[in-house]
């Protein structure tokens, strides 16, 4: 088996690093200090499951790889419309592209019976622009609960979580997501093969949609805004819409709002990816979490007042970043 990460950045290098451990053939796509640190000293993983180091190729050019089996998707989901011409050359005519996203994923309605089968999310997949880079036969989803960061240059630091459900959109149990499965199994990760990854979606939007904006607005970790009674009030609010919102287009995430505060405060004092972009000034990974919602709330008729509230004033947040770059 033959799997480049495409983004190999805290998540992306951390999965790469446990497939390399697993004895598969890994290419691993970055760029900068990152990536000359991985060519001199490999990906140090430092997590209290243990430690370890692997020594995966690593480049910032993937017609140098050439085609896989497997494209991990490492990049956030603001870069996916560009991707194209740095995913091209890694496809063969079977090639997966197993998208490890936060928010609502561009394949959402795609073999979905109901109502909304086929709808395009404008917000997700503007113009079709991501659906024509990662074209919809190739998308398995992946929905990420670990929490790492890059520590420094080649250095991935894993706080907890290990678990990467991956599942096609259709819910088939396909010979290539069990085949991803295993190497990641082998490797020391957990991956469940889903036959309804939406629920997981949904399961893991409901922290990401609150979290991940109010940590940046607040300059908060996750535990400081559940310790805060106001902030906690407000995440339970969103979450509360985010429910509504799910339900309507078919989907019940199936667990309480008090499990899944719980859940988030279990990560202690970790920054969200959203606050680790703002500190390093790169734009923020907004669309796929808040305003697909609220496209999806239009859709539907749902109300969600503190949802649009928040995204009006984090997207403010995002446009500044984007005009200082």
């Amino acid at each position: 088996m033959k799997v480049a990460v495409l983004g190999a950045g805290a998540i992306g290098a951390y999965v790469g690093a446990a497939l390399h451990r697993a004895g598969v053939e890994v290419h691993l796509i970055a760029r900068g200090p990152h990536l000359e640190a991985i060519r001199k000293s490999g990906v140090m993983v430092l997590s209290p499951r243990g430690d370890f180091v692997a020594h995966p190729h690593a480049t910032d050019d993937p017609s140098e790889v050439g085609p896989v089996d497997h494209v991990f998707l490492g990049l956030k989901a603001n870069h996916y419309a560009a991707s194209g011409p740095m995913i091209k050359p890694l496809l063969h005519e079977a090639t997966s592209v197993i998208a490890a996203q936060n928010g609502i994923p561009w394949w959402y309605f795609h073999g979905l019976k109901g109502p909304y089968e086929g709808y395009r999310i404008e917000s997700v997949d503007p113009g079709g622009t991501v659906t024509a880079a990662l074209p919809l036969h190739r998308a398995v989803g992946c929905v990420v609960y670990a929490a790492t960061e890059i520590e420094r240059p080649g250095v991935i630091r894993h706080y907890e979580g290990t678990r990467f459900s991956i599942g096609e959109p259709s819910g088939e149990p396909t010979a290539r997501c069990a085949e991803f499965s295993e190497a990641m199994v082998t490797g020391g990760l957990k991956c469940p093969v889903e036959t309804d990854l939406r629920r997981d979606v949904w399961i893991k939007l409901m922290g990401n949609i609150a979290f991940n904006p109010i940590s940046a607005l607040a300059r908060a970790t996750m535990a400081g805004i559940c310790r805060h009674d106001g902030a906690r009030e407000l995440v339970r609010s969103m979450m509360t819409e985010t429910v509504d919102v799910a339900r309507r287009v078919g989907c019940d995430p199936g667990i309480s709002i008090e499990r899944r505060l719980r859940g988030a405060e279990k990560a202690g004092e970790h920054k969200t990816s959203t606050l680790q972009d703002l500190e390093k000034g790169k734009p923020l990974e907004l669309d796929v979490l808040l305003a697909a919602v609220v496209e999806l709330a239009d859709l539907t008729g749902a109300d969600v007042p503190t949802l649009r509230a928040i995204h009006a004033v984090s997207d403010l947040l995002n446009e500044n970043l984007v005009r200082a770059v």
